[in-house]
């Protein structure tokens, strides 16, 4: 039995949770999901990749939960729960002294909800007093490799799946950011409700999802491809299919890649004339499981004029962040915020 247990890397996402275990890298990486029993005593059925499994094939009472929306925890219980789950899973419970933990949360996270979430790690095992919270885009920053400690600018875009983190880094700290609702779940429900309004049909979660990954692009497509989708008819209840171009499906993205533009203007806006240099030398990073929509770096590189780069294993960078943290725990004391323009953006 070990007596302490490893330092741990969380990245709590909207979509997917994914741990880091000191020594060991990146053990977990599944959907942060729950199927929960429509009873009144909300049993929990199957909790991440499991859980997947079952969306959209639940039976009787049964529901499909995702304790965190926009980036935030909106259901105490069920993120205790499956942070439990997910620490056990990759740790095992045989410790006399629990883990240390660096867990990602999004820029304009309050001072309540920071404290929501510190409680729900100590409830799921995490040490008490030794829970550090790390802003995503930092993390995300740090674990695609860029200087976030050198004095020069570094700008970053993470799309994850309930949030856009857009910021800019330097000396250890973010100078400036915005947060955003809109992510990958926010362009599966614009290719959901595009459908719905222009076919009376409704499509579910998962199958929004492969149109997106297979279909879905930020730029206009060059040809009239077709995709076969399958359905319910609003109107008869019954099993319907259509066949939708790909350039419908860019008609329904444009509007979530519209406002991520939007984010990274403003936030450009705000930036200092000397670390406005740096970025249009180097230019802006993308990461986040958003960012793999085919053509967004191309479309935000036309639009903004500024080289854009998506970074290596976009989907794995904040995980990776808070990873190296948890390696090298001496470097916490050099986080933090730059004073000299600094927004909270509730």
């Amino acid at each position: 039995m070990a007596i302490i247990a490893p330092d741990l890397g969380i990245d709590l996402g909207t979509s997917n949770t994914l741990i880091y275990v000191r020594k060991k890298g990146i053990v977990i990486d599944e959907p942060t999901l729950l199927v929960i029993s429509g009873s009144s005593k909300r049993s929990i059925k199957s909790i991440g990749q499991d859980a997947r499994t079952l969306v959209g094939r639940t039976s009787g009472g049964d529901m499909a939960v995702r304790p965190l929306q926009d980036g935030t925890i909106k259901e105490y219980d069920m993120t205790e729960s499956i942070l439990r789950f997910f620490i056990r899973k990759a740790i095992g419970v045989s410790h006399l002294l629990k883990p240390r933990a660096f867990i990602t949360v999004p820029c304009r996270i309050s001072a309540v909800e920071k404290r929501v979430v510190k409680e729900a790690a100590v409830a799921a095992g995490i040490r008490r007093n030794a829970v550090h919270l790390i802003e995503k885009p930092f993390a995300s920053a740090y674990g695609s490799g860029l200087p976030v400690f050198a004095p020069e600018g570094s700008m970053v875009v993470d799309i994850g799946g309930g949030t856009t983190e857009v910021a800019i880094i330097s000396i250890g700290g973010i100078v400036t950011s915005k947060s955003i609702m809109n992510g990958g779940i926010k362009m599966d429900e614009a290719i959901m409700n595009y459908i719905k309004h222009d076919y009376n049909m409704l499509i579910g979660d998962r199958m929004a999802e492969d149109i997106k990954i297979d279909w879905g692009t930020a730029l206009p497509p060059k040809d009239d491809r077709k995709v076969l989708v399958r359905g319910r008819d609003i109107i008869t209840g019954l099993p319907q299919t259509a066949e939708i171009t790909a350039a419908k499906i860019y008609e329904a993205l444009h509007t979530p890649c519209k406002q991520i533009l939007g984010a990274i203007r403003e936030v450009l806006d705000k930036a200092p004339p000397e670390l406005a240099g740096d970025i249009l030398k180097k230019g802006i990073y993308i990461m986040g499981g958003g960012s793999l929509l085919y053509g967004i770096d191309r479309y935000l590189a036309s639009e903004l004029g500024l080289p854009v780069t998506l970074a290596k294993d976009p989907m794995m960078c904040a995980a990776m962040g808070v990873g190296h943290l948890a390696e090298n725990v001496s470097l916490l004391p050099r986080i933090g915020r730059s004073t000299f323009m600094r927004e909270e953006m509730e």
